[in-house]
């Protein structure tokens, strides 16, 4: 049937929309009319032949007002049209490229699809390469086909998408209406392929272990529990993947293993924690946890180098140098530092007692390493804004960590520390199985005297350390955090494209 022409200039679409008070209703009708021509909105492929910033790469140098004969084939999403459809603007993962549709070159029913468009669709269209007088790199179109109707309207393009809670639950508007949104998530893949190579590169084998675990182990923290059907039996969600993947060192799999995955840990969520979240942890037979700090260093470096180009980069209104050295300082002299208390010589009762005099409030059932733990949380971290590797932490709240060399109060353990956050956490591992177990029983201890977070005795991993686990060091690095650094982005949610959000109840 005869449709009424349609006028495509933005203007005079919003205002159409506005008085009909359905634009939703309005690209339904024209989803008919199409049906009713006999033209297909939803075709099952399109021959495209070129990216945007291909062409826009490739025809640099085309000056402008010059034509070529150069046949191309491009797709996209309408996010502009101007001049009743003459021109419209497709974006693609690549960029942008302008589609210019003249009686010159299209036939009246060629003509007669630009009807049918919207801002949003995804079309592809066919012709050849030219440079506007303007400047503007086009396809002088010859043919162009609705590829896919778009049936919801886009927000309104000079103010874009701006509700933060839109953007994160449907990240895929987000990702059409905010390019920066798609810059950061690129950059996310990006960083997680350069750990992958560094990791390979030095002779690294990723492996993948369990994500649900009877036993709740190597990490503190609260788990996700769910129940296997087949089994009848309760599994964890993984909180780390650490007592597995020694486990492959013992067995001799290769000297250094990685594995780049999910964990999942029951708590809070906040700027810097979602409760799913992405690490590495790589574990590597014969170095200790002086040289996982070299290679933390190194790691974060050629990140930084592949992505900025430079080991200064900017967050927020700081500037961060990743430089080596990095500053190495135990845990007790930084609270020291800043607080003036030595917490060495003191006992319990005597820690308790410094953390009161600082103001810090403390459990009282805590021991001598959680309190200085929360001190140097309370006063400390927040001043490590320059890479800084926080050493020598308590016995008292490393389980898993082999004793250090001088001072059996301590662990050799440590914490990596950028723009204030913990991004690395690291041991020389534990691995004489009987003081292992003792670890283990004391963590029970804590559990029963109701500490949610502590571990459960994993007896398999004593008996794989009974067979004999190497001198080894290992970390876990947190991507999202990472991430977050490396892209300034002010909050994890804008590097996980999917964040955890309360559910909308309908």
């Amino acid at each position: 049937m005869a449709q009424k022409p349609v006028v495509n200039d933005d203007a005079v679409i919003l205002e159409a929309q506005a008085q009909s008070g359905n634009p939703k209703l309005a690209k339904e009708k024209k989803l008919q009319a199409m049906l009713d021509d006999g033209v297909e909105p939803y075709p099952h492929v399109f021959p495209r032949s070129h990216q945007a910033q291909e062409l826009q790469d490739k025809y640099k140098d085309l000056e402008s007002g010059v034509e070529t004969e150069d046949n191309v084939a491009v797709a996209g999403r309408i996010m502009a049209m101007r001049n009743n459809g003459m021109f419209l603007d497709l974006t693609d993962a690549s960029g942008k490229i302008q589609v210019f549709c003249h009686k010159d070159t299209m036939s009246e029913a060629e003509l007669k699809v630009l009807e049918y468009f919207d801002i949003g669709d995804i079309v592809g269209a066919e012709g050849t390469i030219r440079r506007t007088p303007r400047g503007e790199l086009s396809v002088r179109a010859k043919k162009v086909t609705m590829l896919t109707k778009s049936l919801l309207p886009l927000p309104e393009k000079y103010h874009g998408l701006t509700d933060v809670e839109q953007r994160y639950r449907q990240r895929y508007l987000d990702l059409i209406m905010n390019e920066d949104s798609r810059r950061v998530l690129r950059l996310r893949s990006k960083i997680v392929a350069i750990i992958r190579k560094f990791m390979t590169d030095m002779g690294g084998v990723e492996v993948e272990t369990p994500m649900m675990h009877a036993i709740l182990g190597g990490a503190s923290a609260r788990p996700f529990v769910t129940h296997h059907n087949a089994l009848d039996t309760d599994f964890y969600l993984r909180i780390a993947p650490e007592l597995y993947l020694k486990r492959l060192v013992v067995g001799g799999l290769a000297d250094t293993v990685f594995e780049i995955n999910r964990n999942f840990r029951n708590e809070g969520i906040s700027i810097r924690h979602n409760p799913e979240f992405t690490m590495i942890e790589s574990y590597h037979a014969y170095k200790d946890y002086n040289d996982i700090m070299d290679l933390i260093e190194k790691l974060v470096q050629a990140i930084a180098m592949e992505i900025h180009g430079t080991l200064e980069i900017k967050f927020g209104e700081d500037t961060i140098n990743l430089a080596s050295p990095w500053k190495r300082k135990s845990m007790n002299d930084l609270v020291r530092d800043e607080t003036g208390v030595d917490f060495m010589p003191l006992d319990v009762a005597g820690a308790h007692k410094a953390a009161k005099d600082l103001q810090v409030a403390v459990d009282p059932k805590a021991n001598w390493g959680q309190v200085l733990e929360a001190v140097f949380g309370e006063r400390v971290e927040h001043t490590l804004v320059q890479p800084t590797h926080v050493i020598d932490h308590p016995l008292d709240i490393s389980p898993l960590s082999k004793i250090h060399r001088t001072n059996p109060r301590l662990v050799e353990r440590f914490e990596t520390y950028v723009n204030t956050w913990e991004i690395a956490n690291a041991f020389t591992e534990l691995n004489d199985p009987k003081i292992q177990l003792e670890r283990f029983m004391e963590q029970v201890a804590q559990r029963d005297a109701g500490d949610e977070e502590a571990m459960m005795v994993d007896h398999d991993f004593v008996t794989a350390l009974e067979y004999g686990l190497p001198p080894t060091g290992g970390w876990g690095m947190g991507i999202d955090r990472l991430c977050m650094i490396m892209t300034n982005s002010q909050t994890i949610r804008e590097v996980i494209a999917f964040p955890t959000l309360k559910p909308i109840k309908e």
